[in-house]
């Protein structure tokens, strides 16, 4: 018998939240798929049902928390980026520092990019304009966060979002 989608995506939110848990204590690249499952309650098939990497549960776990954040602050539009919402992206990303510094210590924040990417993309689009502009988006926001993260989120979110401000202000002159 078929699982639903939400009983799918608690069981891949299990999985990546074992990762996560385990990732704070091992070396990643020493993390088997069997220290997941068992850390996690669920059986091996369940694994290789729905990931092929723990890049991918990574992966997974960061747009889900996208996902709840915005349906909890009511987030309209959440897959595409403008100056406007800069504040909603970098306070997400603060709420989750704690998953975002795991990440990072393990060398996995292209894990971070992939999600960010994934939400920002449009689907099935054949406009140039708009694929450059997800493009241009995805990377200088990613080297935003990145760089915050690696500072240790010494900025406050606020502050972030005045600098993405004064970036762009910079670049129009």
């Amino acid at each position: 018998m078929a699982r639903g989608t939400k009983t799918t995506e608690f069981l891949k939110e299990c999985l990546s939240d074992a990762l996560i848990r385990l990732m704070r204590d091992n070396e990643f690249k020493k993390i088997s798929i069997k220290d997941i499952v068992n850390t996690a309650g669920i059986g091996r098939a369940t694994w290789f049902r729905n990931y092929t990497s723990k890049g991918e549960a990574l992966t997974f776990k960061f747009i889900q928390a996208w996902n709840r954040w915005a349906d909890e602050h009511a987030i309209a539009i959440r897959n595409r980026f403008n100056p406007s919402n800069a504040s909603d992206f970098f306070q997400f990303n603060y709420e989750i520092k704690h998953i975002l510094q795991v990440v990072y210590d393990a060398d996995m924040q292209s894990a971070v990019y992939d999600a960010f990417y994934q939400v920002m993309m449009p689907q099935h689009s054949t406009d140039a304009k708009e694929c450059y502009q997800v493009r241009f988006y995805s990377y200088g926001l990613f080297g935003l966060l990145d760089e915050w993260v690696r500072r240790g989120f010494k900025e406050s979110p606020d502050e972030m979002v005045r600098i993405f401000y004064q970036m762009i202000e910079d670049e129009g002159k």
